[in-house]
């Protein structure tokens, strides 16, 4: 496997898509190789089986053309800052060896997406580590950004991603069993997921390109300082 450019991480399948799909989108479309690693398989998902993500996932995938998507498998409403979780994330790191990578931001009101955030940034600085699970080669991340899911703040940097958004409706899409409102008699609970949630996710990104013209922006935040050699 190549190395990938950018590597986003996230809780669970569609996490990254609701914060990212069109960022990611558009960087792959430019030539970028681009991933994503969802840290579970969404066991615990009040609708939907894990089949069933696994297979609404891979057509997100899809929509995206990721050059990967990987699961690690740690259990769902289970994460924690503890070695054995960590060093999963740690291999996938070494393994495709990003040079940027993304987590969630770290305060969502699902304890799950900071946890995510929490454990990819311990995992993104033990992985620079030569003696730290020395089986490995290190690896070095040039920086880690942070996107949003459910909560957002005032954003350090937008992305346009007017020009690739039917990619991310698409891939939202693909996951009907989370999105989708229940029909009289269907066994399906109601959850936010599935009461206009998709709908607000674009409202959001409309609202945050508005001001600098753009019809749709994803936004960033970054816990470093940047590095410019010039402003002009």
């Amino acid at each position: 496997m190549d190395t990938l450019d950018i590597l986003a991480f996230g809780a669970h399948p569609d996490d990254v898509e609701i914060g990212m799909a069109g960022t990611l989108a558009k960087h792959q479309q430019a030539g970028y190789k681009v991933g994503i690693c969802d840290l579970t398989y969404a066991e615990m998902s009040s609708n939907g089986t894990v089949e069933l993500r696994q297979k609404e996932a891979a057509e997100a995938s899809r929509w995206m053309n990721l050059d990967v998507r990987h699961t690690i498998g740690l259990p769902d409403r289970g994460l924690q800052l503890v070695k054995d979780q960590l060093d999963e994330i740690v291999r996938v790191i070494r393994q495709y060896r990003p040079r940027i990578v993304f987590a969630p931001y770290w305060e969502d009101r699902h304890p799950d997406h900071g946890a995510c955030s929490r454990m990819v940034q311990e995992a993104v600085f033990n992985a620079k580590l030569r003696n730290y699970m020395p089986e490995m080669p290190a690896h070095q991340v040039e920086s880690t950004y942070f996107y949003f899911i459910n909560d957002t703040v005032p954003c350090d940097l937008i992305v346009d991603v007017s020009d690739v958004y039917d990619i991310k409706r698409h891939s939202l899409e693909a996951y009907k069993s989370q999105f989708t409102p229940p029909s009289s008699g269907e066994d399906v609970v109601w959850t936010p997921l599935n009461q206009g949630y998709v709908e607000r996710v674009e409202a959001r990104d409309s609202l945050l390109g508005q001001g600098k013209g753009m019809r749709y922006a994803e936004g960033f935040m970054k816990k470093t300082p940047y590095v410019v050699s010039s402003f002009l």
